[in-house]
């Protein structure tokens, strides 16, 4: 017996659309080995990443380090690791503060309209001018350098994003028959939000979430990179690529795998977000 006879018809369905599709498949396998890579690195890795082996310093791949170790001697197998947990938590709480804010100020711009949804969007587009990493450097500026801070910037960067798409997803619907009759129910507009508006944007808001995600991580790299982010010992991919880059021609190795790490992840939330995309938008499966 099958998972799927034990699910609704509709839950089937989605189920054999998401399976069908190699992107979000592809996607989805790819990002649940880098999930499960940083969860295992929280109880085991190859060696300890903040035990300096001076004699093991710059050496290439090998059966006892895979990925070879760093001008400190640790093993870079285990701090891409340990360095995928850090990556994964900023992004992730970075979209969580982009979406917990930035999704009720779109529906309260898209319900009041006027002024309001002028101002609150005027506002929206002066926040959004200020780059994830413009914003990192004066909130380090005032607060020094640290995973915090970095997951602060991220985060005020993603809430225009998704005030923008939740609002325009809203605007979408508010002129729709079901929410014209809720409204000649009785029903206020807050109402409307939670029990209509939300359910039916639901899916945008998710892939918008992924494709977040994937440049969270972009981010948080960036800003580790200029030593805005994690900081040492904690192994960060962005400040392995920093430690790397004036030794390239020494030990290529050293910016290889955390480059590839990168790569990968964000390759993997792509692919992941626009199967997202293609399974949960109807209009695109009948374009395919």
């Amino acid at each position: 017996m099958t998972v799927e006879t034990h699910l609704p018809d509709a839950q089937r369905h989605w189920l054999r659309l998401a399976l069908a599709n190699r992107s979000f498949l592809t996607g989805l396998i790819i990002t649940a080995l880098i999930a499960a890579m940083a969860l295992i690195s929280f109880v085991w890795t190859p060696y300890d990443v903040t035990n300096l082996v001076v004699a093991d310093r710059m050496k290439g791949l090998s059966a006892q380090h895979w990925f070879g170790t760093d001008h400190f001697g640790r093993d870079i197998f285990s701090m891409i690791m340990v360095g995928s947990r850090n990556s994964i938590a900023v992004a992730f709480v970075a979209v969580g503060i982009g979406m917990g804010i930035g999704v009720p100020l779109g529906c309260w711009a898209a319900a009041r309209g006027g002024l309001v949804d002028e101002a609150l969007m005027r506002f929206n587009d002066l926040v959004f001018a200020f780059p994830a990493l413009l914003s990192a450097v004066m909130i380090t500026a005032i607060f020094g350098p640290g995973a915090v801070n970095a997951i602060i910037a991220i985060g005020i960067f993603n809430v225009p994003v998704f005030a923008r798409v939740a609002r325009a997803g809203a605007l979408a619907l508010w002129p729709r028959e079901y929410i014209l009759a809720a409204r000649a129910a009785g029903k206020g507009k807050a109402l409307i939000t939670v029990e209509h508006i939300l359910p039916n944007i639901a899916s945008m808001l998710l892939v918008q979430g992924t494709i977040q995600f994937a440049l969270g991580i972009l981010a948080e790299a960036g800003l580790s990179y200029l030593g805005l982010g994690a900081q040492p010992p904690m192994p960060s991919w962005g400040r392995m690529l920093f430690d790397a880059q004036t030794r390239m021609m020494v030990a290529p190795h050293l910016a290889i795998f955390p480059g590839l790490a990168i790569v990968i992840t964000v390759l993997g939330l792509n692919l992941l977000g626009d199967g997202l995309r293609d399974v949960l938008d109807p209009r695109l499966r009948r374009e395919r």
